[in-house]
């Protein structure tokens, strides 16, 4: 069984966890989560994965182990996020790379796609995310992730995840005893709240040019596969018929009975996931 690592990676100023699994000596695997997560979401996945790639699983900025913004949350954009990537990537010395993301991970996979990493990724998962993101589903997300519950008990914040993160689906109890071990933190007060600064919100407010990709998604060389969860209102069915008739125009899969997003914790996912990395 492989046993993950936690490393610490300076980039831009930042200090970066990254949780690695396997032989560095593997091809490689970048996976990226989403918006309010962290990398030990992808921990079944990494493991699986491991026996075959090095696969590195980073905390993004404002979120779970990795520094915090030290500017007002100004570096909370896809653009600053892709830079720590290259980072993270020209620390492992990785010439070329297979990249997974999960929603707003996507939204990096495909901005890096089409430009900053253009010629070095070979292959992108796009896991429940467009493009564009319907106006909606941005109001929802933006409010939950910017005004984040405070818990006297870790009983109470779990309770609060499990129904917040339940569109993940029918996943094992294992999987959220883990979830919510690093989703919370206690704060100054010595209260439960969540793991990450309440600031990454001000990507819905600051950086609204990094919800619309669609001429980073049109030059995406890479080999893609699109994820949609099929009760999902981050990816409508409407604008993943519109991703799989231009662009890279992807291998396409939907997952039955989840919303935002797949975990890749069911069998049938990692085995949908190994076959086309492997491809």
């Amino acid at each position: 069984m492989t046993v993950r690592r936690s490393v610490y990676i300076e980039a831009g100023g930042y200090e970066l966890h990254v949780s690695e699994w396997g032989d560095r000596s593997r091809p490689f695997v970048m996976m990226w989560h989403g918006l309010a997560r962290n990398g030990r979401d992808f921990d079944e996945i990494a493991s699986e994965l491991s026996r075959d790639y090095f696969v590195v699983c980073p905390d993004t900025i404002g979120r779970g182990l990795s520094s915090w913004s030290h500017n007002g949350g100004a570096d909370y954009s896809l653009g600053v996020y892709g830079e720590n990537a290259v980072a993270i990537l020209d620390h492992y010395g990785a010439e070329e790379l297979r990249w997974v993301g999960t929603s707003m991970g996507a939204l990096i996979g495909m901005r890096l796609a089409a430009d900053g990493l253009k010629g070095r990724m070979t292959h992108l998962v796009i896991n429940d995310i467009g493009p564009d993101i319907p106006l909606e589903a941005r109001q929802r997300i933006a409010e939950y992730v910017g005004n984040p519950p405070v818990f006297k008990t870790v009983a109470q914040m779990e309770d609060w995840l499990r129904t917040s993160y339940a569109p993940f689906g029918d996943n094992p109890d294992s999987f959220w005893r883990r979830l919510i071990d690093a989703s919370v933190r206690r704060n100054d007060e010595g209260r439960m709240t969540v793991h990450y600064d309440p600031l990454i919100a001000s990507q819905f407010t600051t950086h609204k040019s990094d919800l619309d990709v669609w001429p980073q998604y049109d030059a995406i060389a890479a080999k893609t596969l699109l994820i949609r969860g099929a009760h999902s209102d981050v990816l409508p069915q409407a604008v993943a018929d519109d991703m799989r008739a231009r662009g890279p125009r992807p291998d396409y899969f939907e997952v039955p009975g989840v919303g935002h997003a797949p975990t890749f914790v069911d069998p049938d996912q990692q085995r949908l996931l190994k076959s086309f990395l492997a491809s």
